[in-house]
């Protein structure tokens, strides 16, 4: 009799957090959801006028996207390191982080609670040549004008914001592991299946799309493709077929239909 008593208690117990644990989610998403109405306008005019690939997907992704943004932008802490803060930053920064990580479940990079804003390029570490952006345990670092050059700029195919908001989400999926997508971690190795012998034959002297940069090592490689993969979707498509499928199906998103569905209405 006891037994079944203990039994009977262990499951209600259960059922009593599961359901004071739905109802406390339920709660904080409807006080998120209220906070984010009241930012919603202003953080579309911010994004809309910045970041062009925000106007080719459609309204739902938009307002996916924009949540997503809210949300980052709200559990990190922003730095401003010799330059002078504008109201615009935190914003674009935190809605470049969910522009890559749209498709994904994990999107947050909960791991990096800080993230660095600088003016200009500048030294790290005993690196001879200056950075424009880096990650590391501290956080997320950025250079203002480099990150602007990336998101406003059709010249080229830079995009630092990206390039570190991949290095960030390849570091808390393989690194602290603190953050993990399972369907992330499980694609990248079908991706790696198909970007390492391009990477290696990149090594060995062949031109890409993606740039002598992409051939330093695999990490960066890895970040140079998210940047390509948005910034110039067609003929990254066209050159390398096979690497930007597996980034289609890694991300779960694909810049080149939502160009072309654009390019056609």
């Amino acid at each position: 009799m006891e037994i079944v008593f203990i039994c009977l208690l262990v499951f209600c117990t259960i059922f009593a957090f599961d359901l004071l644990n739905g109802r406390l989610q339920n709660f904080l998403l409807y006080r998120r959801r209220k906070g984010f109405e009241q930012h919603e306008t202003y953080f579309r005019s911010i994004i809309a006028s910045n970041i062009r690939y925000f106007n080719y997907v459609d309204m739902e992704v938009q307002q996916k996207w924009l949540f997503r943004t809210y949300l980052i932008f709200r559990s990190k802490k922003f730095h401003y390191v010799g330059v002078e803060k504008t109201d615009e930053m935190p914003v674009l920064i935190s809605a470049t982080a969910a522009q890559l990580t749209l498709g994904l479940e994990s999107f947050s990079l909960n791991y990096f609670h800080d993230i660095y804003v600088l003016q200009h390029d500048y030294h790290y570490g005993f690196y001879s040549l200056p950075f424009m952006g880096h990650v590391d345990s501290s956080g997320i670092y950025l250079s203002w004008d480099n990150f602007l050059q990336g998101i406003r700029s059709v010249q080229d195919n830079s995009n630092v914001g990206l390039h570190e908001m991949a290095h960030a989400l390849a570091y808390v999926n393989f690194i602290t592991k603190t953050d993990e997508d399972k369907h992330f971690k499980k694609e990248f190795y079908a991706f790696s299946k198909v970007a390492r012998p391009v990477f290696q034959e990149m090594q060995r002297g062949r031109k890409t799309i993606l740039g002598e940069y992409a051939a330093t090592n695999y990490h960066e490689f890895w970040a140079v493709s998210v940047e390509v993969f948005f910034e110039d979707s067609i003929r990254f498509r066209h050159e390398l077929p096979e690497l930007y499928d597996a980034m289609v199906r890694l991300l779960r998103q694909d810049p080149y239909m939502v160009l072309i569905s654009r390019l056609a209405a």
